[in-house]
């Protein structure tokens, strides 16, 4: 495999010189690694996704922009980014001989707007989306906490890019099931790189009875289909009304916490790792987990 961690610093120190009208072209050109991977999954407009999805305004300067870039390079990002793919990988690739993968995974990183609370606040500041393989798209701002585990959020995404490109995920059939389990060995697989204190705050975002509360509302609609019906049971009620779908009675990221304590339940039973179980049905981990499923 090879990862590419593109140059975005740069590309988006240029962009941010140019005029507003020229923007959105450069941002197009800039993203353009990820859309020979995206177009698998249909026509997407990724200026528009960006634009949807908590990234840095087009319409307007903000002097924000340029001190939080060089920031996030005084801070290594990319660098931190590549050796977390590195390590990534050789955990997958020795834990699952001849696993499938993308040849090339192309990595973004992706200045976020600073007013957007789904990021910055929801967030601690990072994020991203690695469920296509070969592609790997992350949106920062640059906080105490995103400066620090950028490179892990990369890791997780790492673990989502080859699990699909040995899962099939269809977003007419996929499950509460097959989400809330991709989340949760990606939060359990960080975990094993680099300890408990580099997970993201997504599987931390409910303890006690809240989470207990979540676990028994997500596992009784484990079987529940389509994406479009997926969100609130992963992201929160929050999020999937800001997407436009409806809500179901879970907070934030709901789906993390609940995915995580059924991969757990599937890691003590098992005795497999994360790594290990990249490639693993959800139904063969709900079923060591104990989650009844008919799916």
């Amino acid at each position: 495999m090879k990862i590419v961690v593109h140059d975005t610093a740069s590309a988006m120190l240029d962009l941010l010189q140019r005029p507003l009208e020229e923007r959105p072209d450069a941002l197009r050109e800039m993203l353009s690694p990820l859309q020979s991977a995206m177009s698998m999954v249909g026509d997407m407009d990724l200026v528009q996704m960006h634009r949807q999805g908590s990234g840095f305004r087009l319409d307007r300067e903000d002097p924000r922009y340029l001190p939080a870039l060089r920031q996030m390079q005084d801070a290594g990002v990319w660098n931190q980014i590549e050796d977390s793919l590195a390590t990534a990988w050789a955990r997958i690739s020795g834990a699952v001989p001849g696993i499938k993968h993308a040849e090339t995974v192309h990595v973004v990183v992706v200045l976020g707007d600073p007013d957007d609370d789904h990021l910055t606040v929801r967030s601690a500041g990072y994020f991203g989306m690695g469920g296509i393989p070969g592609a790997i798209h992350l949106m920062m701002w640059p906080t105490d906490t995103s400066l620090k585990k950028i490179g892990h959020g990369a890791a997780h995404e790492f673990h989502h890019n080859v699990r699909y490109a040995n899962v099939a995920w269809n977003p007419m059939t996929v499950t509460v099931g097959e989400y809330v389990v991709a989340e949760g060995l990606a939060e359990a697989f960080v975990r094993e790189l680099a300890g408990e204190q580099a997970m993201g705050p997504w599987s931390k975002a409910l303890t006690g009875a809240g989470l207990d509360s979540a676990y028994e509302k997500i596992t009784a609609d484990i079987d529940v289909a389509g994406m479009q019906n997926l969100t609130a049971y992963v992201l929160g009620d929050a999020t999937a009304q800001r997407m436009g779908q409806q809500p179901v009675g879970l907070p934030d990221f709901a789906g993390y916490g609940a995915g995580l304590r059924i991969v757990d339940a599937h890691l003590a039973a098992s005795g497999l790792t994360a790594a290990q179980s990249t490639a693993l049905s959800a139904r063969e981990i709900l079923v060591n987990a104990g989650v009844p499923t008919s799916a």
